[in-house]
């Protein structure tokens, strides 16, 4: 019992205990990203994090366990006066002791058919004569010694043939770690692969992200139902889910609006209950990079409540709109001509229409109304996504909530088309602060950070309630 106590305390509740502390302290007080790329990650993946210290505290402190405090007197080892170079091998003798006597008990006939009486005599008096070294009063370091080599050497030629191999050890240790792997990824994280460029810029074909299956409340195996049901995405996440139409298909989309809004699109720009999720031009993103259609395109920065994502337009702007977030947003009557760059009316707003010769070519997709349990999803790649906006055979559909997997993390592996590995791409923060695609022009890096100087407060982000 004291064994079991003292790893209780020293290899779970210590590592837990040091790795919410550290994550703790290296999270940001301030939402707005800092130049510490750790503290970043941190503040924004604190459960990945916090398994990940509290994996390499342990694995420290196991490497430690016969020096911590308390180790001796606790009797971790039987005793007080081991020194600290033999505490090692006087557990190996204690638990070589405990193994032999489990398999002179349980496989007793066998060892009586299999071993002479002479055998099973010089045997036992081994053991017992290294129990004895093991609980003497006055350690003897030398009596110690020579009955853990009698010992062992007795149990490897006479007990070897019911010990553990060292190749069962192996498999018990891989199915362990198996059983954990499938625990995690039923109840906790599981890896996605991006199929498609419908999030360009945020996720890139051959991306491997992890997914946070607890976010929402863990699906049980095998079935639709959650253990807990009242924790609804937000706007703004970034989740997988099984395609409504075919439940065997995965996709990643962006969640835009809730159950009971009512969202409309102007060119792939969210409205929601009448009002325009602000937005930010960054520039123009592809020419000097050769990429193809579905990456090279018009950059943007929205943002919807407390996120804030690139999104990917085809239009080339005919004029730059200012860096304001929210440019255009003007109330004017529908489908009315408002002054200055070209612009389209909608439910009473401005919306900025670039690339568009007349304000009458605005692509305008709804109302839709999102039914109870249901939300409605956009892919950053505006007008290179299958998304909500197309279902139904072009009249609109949502994500059931049940169909919901995860929210999306962060980049664990990613593969340059060119080959290799794009280490770049590697760690990237799906929910975290904007991260352009490789080899961006300055002006991209630029106006990315400028946008983010500009970023409304958060009474300027979040959409009116559905009415």
């Amino acid at each position: 019992m004291l064994r079991y106590l003292f790893h209780l305390v020293w290899l779970f509740a210590a590592p837990l205990a040091l790795s919410l502390a550290t994550v703790w302290a290296l999270t940001p007080t301030s939402r707005h990203v800092t130049s510490d790329w750790l503290r970043n990650f941190v503040g924004e993946q604190q459960v990945p994090a916090t398994i990940l210290f509290f994996t390499l505290f342990a694995m420290v402190l196991w490497r430690l366990r016969y020096h911590l405090p308390l180790a001796a007197a606790a009797g971790v080892l039987g005793r007080s006066d081991i020194a600290p170079r033999l505490r090692g091998r006087f557990d190996e003798a204690v638990q070589l002791v405990d193994e032999a006597g489990r398999i002179l008990r349980r496989r007793r006939r066998q060892v009586e058919r299999a071993l002479s009486r002479t055998e099973r005599e010089e045997l036992c008096a081994a053991l017992e004569a290294l129990e004895d070294a093991l609980g003497q009063a006055s350690f003897d370091e030398e009596r110690f010694d020579e009955a853990a080599r009698k010992a062992e050497a007795l149990v490897g030629e006479h007990l070897a043939r019911w010990r553990k191999s060292e190749l069962r050890e192996y498999a018990e240790s891989i199915g362990v770690a198996v059983a954990v792997a499938l625990l995690l990824s039923v109840f906790v994280i599981e890896a996605f692969k991006i199929p498609s460029g419908s999030m360009v810029p945020t996720l890139t074909v051959g991306d491997y992200i992890f997914v946070a299956k607890y976010a929402y409340g863990p699906l049980l195996p095998w079935s639709d139902a959650r253990l807990f049901s009242r924790l609804p995405p937000e706007r703004g996440d970034a989740v997988v889910f099984k395609f409504p139409e075919t439940k065997d298909q995965d996709f990643i989309k962006r969640v835009v609006a809730l159950p009971r809004d009512k969202l409309e699109a102007l060119d792939g720009r969210p409205v929601i209950n009448g009002w325009l999720v602000p937005h930010c031009y960054v520039g123009h993103y592809g020419d000097a990079l050769g990429l193809d259609e579905m990456s090279a395109g018009e950059l943007y920065l929205e943002f919807l409540g407390d996120k804030v994502y690139l999104t990917r337009h085809n239009e080339r702007p005919n004029r730059a709109p200012t860096a304001a977030p929210g440019d255009g947003e003007q109330p004017c009557r529908a489908d009315e001509e408002c002054g200055g760059p070209p612009r389209a009316c909608r439910g009473g707003l401005c919306g900025v229409l670039q690339g568009a010769r007349d304000p009458a070519g605005l692509q305008v997709v709804g109302p839709y109304a999102v039914a109870p349990g249901e939300v409605w999803v956009m892919g950053d790649n505006r007008n290179n996504s299958h998304d909500s906006r197309s279902w139904r055979g072009g009249r609109g559909g949502g994500v059931p909530l049940e169909n919901i997997k995860g929210r999306a993390m962060f980049v664990w592996l990613s593969w340059d088309p060119q080959g290799g590995v794009a280490t770049d791409r590697l760690f990237v923060n799906v929910m975290g602060s904007p991260k352009l695609p490789s080899g961006p022009a300055a002006a991209l890096v630029a106006g990315v950070e400028r946008c983010l100087r500009a970023r409304p407060p958060p009474s300027q982000t979040t959409p009116p309630a559905p009415r």
